[in-house]
Order: C-alpha cells, then sequence, then structure tokens
C-alpha cells in the first residue's frame, strides 16, 4: 500500500513538473515571438496608389468601392485596404470583398474573421478549409466561415478569407506566423482577403458557400498581381512558392 503510494506521489510530481516546463517553454517562446513581432521593419508600407490598379469589372462582377469609417481603418492597422461590393448584372447576386494589406506581421495577425467577429458578437457556427482552383492552374487554399447574430433575428454571413504573404497563398496566418518567427522584417508584404456575402441574399449556405468560392475564384489572380512589383514576390502555390507549414 505505501508503495502504491510512494509511486502515486512521484507521478504526480513529475506530471507537474512536465506541465511546469511546457508552461516555461510556452511562455519563453511567447515572448521570443513577441519581441521578432515588434522589431523593426525597413520594408516600404503598401500605398494607396498599389491598389488603385485592383479592376472594378472582373468577370460579370461590377464593383462599387463601399468606404470605411476613419476609426475602422484605424484600428485594422493597416497600410492601406479595399472595400468594395461586387455584384453580378445576370443575378443581382452581390457580395463584399476587403482588402487588408500591410508589412507589419504583428498588426495584421490578430485582425481574423473568427476573432474580430466574435468580439462584436457573432457566433462561429462552422468552418472548414478548401482549395479552390485558379485559371492559371494553380490552387487558393482558403477558410471558410459561417457566423450567426441574434435570436429572434437571426443574421448570417458567410466568410471567406486567405492570407497572400510574399506572394504564397495560405489559408490562416500560419505562414504568416512561421515568417515572424524569423523576425517580421522578412514579411515583404502581407494581404488578409474577405469575401463576404448574407445568407438572407441567397437560397441557401450552400449557395452562399458557392458565391464567394466563385468570385475567389475570379478574383485571387487580380488581387495577387497588385504586388507583383515589391521585391520578393514568389509565383503563387509553384515550387519556390509553397505555402509553409502545409
Amino acid at each position: 500500500m505505501l508503495e502504491r503510494e510512494v509511486t502515486g506521489s512521484r507521478w504526480v510530481v513529475v506530471a507537474a513538473t512536465m506541465a511546469s516546463l511546457l508552461m516555461l517553454l510556452s511562455g519563453s517562446g511567447y515572448r521570443i515571438l513577441a519581441a521578432r513581432l515588434a522589431a523593426p521593419v525597413t520594408t516600404t508600407p503598401i500605398a494607396l496608389e498599389d491598389l488603385e490598379r485592383f479592376p472594378s469589372q472582373i468577370g460579370g462582377w461590377t464593383g462599387q468601392d463601399v468606404p470605411l469609417d476613419e476609426a475602422v481603418v484605424r484600428a485594422t492597422d493597416t497600410d492601406a485596404h479595399i472595400s468594395r461590393r461586387f455584384s453580378r448584372s445576370d443575378s443581382g447576386a452581390s457580395v463584399y470583398l476587403y482588402v487588408a494589406c500591410g508589412v507589419k506581421a504583428r498588426d495584421l495577425m490578430p485582425h481574423r474573421p473568427e476573432v474580430c467577429y466574435a468580439g462584436n458578437g457573432w457566433t462561429l457556427v462552422n468552418r472548414r478549409s478548401t482549395e479552390i482552383p485558379l485559371s492559371d492552374g494553380s490552387k487558393l487554399p482558403c477558410s471558410l466561415l459561417r457566423f450567426s447574430k441574434g435570436s429572434l433575428s437571426t443574421q448570417e454571413v458567410m466568410i471567406l478569407d486567405y492570407y497572400i504573404v510574399d506572394g504564397q497563398y495560405c489559408a490562416d496566418v500560419s505562414l504568416l506566423r512561421s515568417r515572424a518567427w524569423r523576425g517580421s522584417g522578412t514579411v515583404q508584404y502581407v494581404a488578409q482577403v474577405e469575401i463576404v456575402t448574407t445568407l438572407a441574399a441567397t437560397p441557401s449556405a450552400d449557395s452562399a458557400e458557392r458565391l464567394v468560392c466563385t468570385f475567389a475564384a475570379e478574383s485571387a489572380l487580380s488581387i495577387t498581381a497588385l504586388f507583383g512589383h515589391r521585391q520578393g514576390d514568389s509565383e503563387p502555390n509553384r515550387p519556390g512558392g509553397l505555402p509553409e507549414g502545409k
């Protein structure tokens, strides 16, 4: 009996020691990452003029700018952004496109749908990852998120979200985080892309998903082309340009 108690006590000590070690390592890792994210950035910020080449006509989609409140713009910590609603003349379907651009990894990493929408009272109903074929033969990895809000009068939105980090597509912040470990100065540019539609404007959640995926497929290459002149660009999802951590 005594032997069992001693053995049990040893396991408790071992478990506690391992837990403390993991906490120590996690804390050290967080501090290292935070220090690297806070390092000075020497890359030239993205100017609004860089984004003015983005077309207002994409296939059968016609876009119209949706100005954002200055307080919202400041809160996003972006160098420049695109805020535009695109509609189809044949069906009347529409999506909202938001592209947040910057060169500071630490500023763009916190602004994600699962963080910002949840912080504004939305509930994440479903999330999944997918890959969308593009016209140049590459694939666009992205996340699909469905949110709801309210009880008596429920609002629902479908969001397609992805990142472009130095010409490389990524469905989440994993690539951005891996670059940050090497120092935020190694990031030439980051673009976070959100394509949003309301479920009230579509027959079903599946229809909303197809809508945002269709627009993503038709607009991705035009978005990536905006940054082709920046040093360090590589072809999205091609040899030498594969997303890290995938």
